[in-house]
Parts: structure tokens; C-alpha cells; sequence
């Protein structure tokens, strides 16, 4: 009930409003103004920076503004015991950072270096050398079965008990039942 009597009064204060040029949502949400975008010369104007002379391509090949970048070496591979500053990033205080320390740092993906590929492929070919020739000391070994099942003339009735022989199988009588059992197996 208390909502209806707001949302009838947003389009009567949308018409008595002054019929100002709007800007588009995007551009009224990041508006900002000229004091902070440096449009006009302003931030030029509050701090001078004539100590800072523009360098040529042939000084800065990097495009970095003159920064002095370290040697690319990983952070890994440096000496773990040596005192440093930082212990666990393995850096002094005030030493640069590289450029690309995101691919750099201690906490970047470990490079193995324990095995190198040739010696790895090496490996890899010595196990499937012995996973094949033990399969093969296996079928040597392992007698075969026959594709084809032998077959007898008049088959192996008798010999496997007779037409009303009781076949084996893989449950246990229960106890009641034995006596039953006992005697067919009698008859």
C-alpha cells in the first residue's frame, strides 16, 4: 500500500523537472570531471613536471619510461641460503622488481629442471621395453586356450554322471535341504 502512492509521484516529478539534455547511463555513471581526467592541460597545469625529460626510442628500447630492469631470472633458481632481505621472495629491500615479476616470482609455477627430455624420453621408452617384454615372457610362458572347443563323439554324458546326474553349482545347500541332497545323490 505504501509503494503505490511513490510510484505514482516519480512520473509527476520526471514532468515538472527541467527539460535538461541527459547524458546516456554509461556516460553519467563514469563522469568525471576535467580536474581529474587531465583534459585541458589541468593535470599539467597543478604538477609541473620539468625535470623529467621525454626519452628517444634508441634510450628507452623498452618503453618503460627509463625503468632499469633486472636480469630475467627466476626467483627459483636463486641462492636459497643467502641473506636476503625478503627470505621467502628471495629479494633485498629497494632491489627492482622485473618487469614481468608475475612470471618471476616465488609463488609462479615451479620449473623442473631434475630430468632433462632426452634422459625422460629415455625412461619412458625403458618402461614400455619392460611392460612389453613381460607381456611377451607371459604368452610364452601362459598356456593358450584352444579357439575351438574339442568335441567328443557322443559326447561325455557317461563319463560326467549320467542323463540324470545332479550338476555342480555354486550355492550351499541349506541344512534342512541336505537330507534331500544326500539321497538323490544316492539314488
Amino acid at each position: 500500500m505504501f509503494l503505490r502512492p511513490i510510484a505514482r509521484a516519480s512520473p509527476l516529478r520526471l514532468a515538472t523537472a527541467l527539460p535538461a539534455q541527459r547524458l546516456p547511463v554509461i556516460q553519467r555513471r563514469t563522469f568525471m570531471p576535467d580536474s581529474m581526467t587531465g583534459q585541458g592541460g589541468v593535470i599539467g597545469q597543478k604538477y609541473p613536471d620539468s625535470d623529467y625529460k621525454g626519452l628517444t626510442a634508441e634510450e628507452d628500447p623498452d618503453m618503460n619510461g627509463g625503468y632499469v630492469n633486472p636480469p630475467r631470472i627466476k626467483r627459483q633458481f636463486r641462492d636459497p641460503h643467502g641473506d636476503w632481505w625478503d627470505k621467502q621472495e628471495r629479494r633485498n629491500y629497494g632491489e627492482p622488481v622485473h618487469e614481468d615479476h608475475d612470471m618471476m616470482g616465488m609463488f609462479t609455477p615451479y620449473e623442473y629442471t631434475w630430468v632433462t627430455p632426452g634422459k625422460g624420453l629415455a625412461q619412458i621408452g625403458a618402461f614400455v621395453a619392460v611392460v612389453l617384454s613381460l607381456c611377451l615372457a607371459v604368452k610364452q610362458v601362459y598356456p593358450d586356450k584352444p579357439s575351438y572347443p574339442r568335441e567328443f563323439e557322443g559326447g561325455l554324458v557317461k563319463e560326467l554322471g549320467g542323463a540324470g546326474a545332479v550338476r555342480v553349482s555354486l550355492w550351499l545347500p541349506a541344512t534342512r535341504d541336505m537330507d534331500r541332497f544326500r539321497t538323490r545323490i544316492a539314488n
